[in-house]
């Protein structure tokens, strides 16, 4: 936040510190999810009106890749409808960082992806993409449970197949730490300075909203990513090299497919190397309003991955400075690509 307002979302209701006062009320699709972020986002606005007129950029991660387009398509929907001027969103841009947004495409990524890196040999491949294409099937079929649990079951074998500490990044030897961030959460101190009772427990993930959200998986959002990109609203995608549930693969696969009149465009781009104080942060292919990273040296997490290039990263894409400028600068105050 050295640069920008920041605002921390705990979505859906029953995640973080949100409440549900019962299952029921949890949502269980993209456009209940994008109604109570509407709400969320529009009540904030009206008590901090100073923020009214500041272009609002919307970011988020993994399951976050079906939350974000839908909040940004439910936005541009309203604003082109009958809402008054001073009720209309500034929406600038979307930010999906490791997302799964079209999950068909994505998961038969998987087992070329472990394949081509050295992690499983052509027999598990040709496993794994027998249960790929089940799932496939069945989405195919508006089977949308049972597609779930074999997305699930391929992620299972493929974890059992290599032994790894995390699916999230291949190259780690222990899990990531996150349960430090609920630690903190759960401190007294950090609930009375965020205003929360001491009664009310932050879940980092709920059983209740995977339960609710367990037909939603394998739906796609990639319709609504379309709509931002012809709205000429700006989206970032960016992906850790190492992550094996949604990573650099796996989004190239539903990019690929986009119906935007620039895809092709953007397929030929040039996919530039982006260095840091001399080293490689990454490559970072951009055309107009799409910009797609992928983030060297991290996995699913790449904020916790590499910090300081995360930041710059967004600082960068929003100010559309450096890699995303729209003139092709070859160096600036942080780095270099080529």
């Amino acid at each position: 936040n050295r640069k920008f307002g920041i605002l921390f979302l705990d979505n859906p209701i029953g995640a973080g510190f949100s409440m549900a006062s019962s299952p029921q009320e949890i949502p269980r699709d993209e456009l209940s999810v994008a109604k109570h972020l509407f709400i969320a986002i529009t009540t904030f606005l009206q008590l901090n009106p100073s923020f009214k007129s500041r272009p609002l950029y919307i970011a988020g991660e993994s399951y976050a890749g079906k939350y974000v387009p839908a909040i940004g398509y439910y936005i541009l929907n309203k604003n082109a409808g009958q809402l008054t001027e001073h009720r209309r969103v500034n929406l600038a841009g979307i930010a999906i960082g490791n997302g799964l947004t079209d999950p068909v495409n994505q998961v038969a990524t998987h087992a070329s992806n472990a394949y081509f890196s050295g992690l499983i040999n052509q027999r598990q491949k040709i496993e794994l993409e027998k249960l790929q294409s089940e799932a496939i099937d069945l989405a195919k079929l508006g089977l949308w449970s049972q597609a779930t649990n074999i997305r699930y079951a391929v992620m299972d074998s493929l974890q059992k197949m290599t032994g790894l500490a995390t699916m999230f990044d291949y190259t780690k030897k222990v899990p990531y730490e996150i349960n430090r961030v609920t630690r903190f959460l759960q401190n007294e101190v950090v609930k009375r300075a965020l205003g929360v009772k001491e009664s009310v427990g932050f879940h980092r993930c709920s059983d209740a909203v995977k339960n609710a959200l367990h037909e939603d998986v394998m739906k796609s959002v990639k319709n609504m990513v379309e709509m931002v990109l012809k709205k000429k609203s700006k989206v970032l995608l960016y992906q850790g090299q190492y992550d094996l549930w949604d990573g650099v693969a796996s989004t190239e696969a539903w990019v690929r497919t986009l119906g935007w009149e620039e895809t092709g465009n953007f397929l030929m781009a040039e996919r530039k190397v982006w260095k840091r104080d001399g080293k490689v942060a990454g490559y970072v292919q951009k055309w107009r309003n799409l910009s797609n990273v992928a983030v060297f040296g991290a996995g699913h997490l790449v904020p916790v991955d590499q910090p300081l290039n995360s930041q710059e990263m967004i600082e960068n894409w929003v100010l559309d400075q450096g890699l995303f400028g729209e003139k092709d600068l070859l160096s600036n105050h942080w780095g270099t690509f080529s």
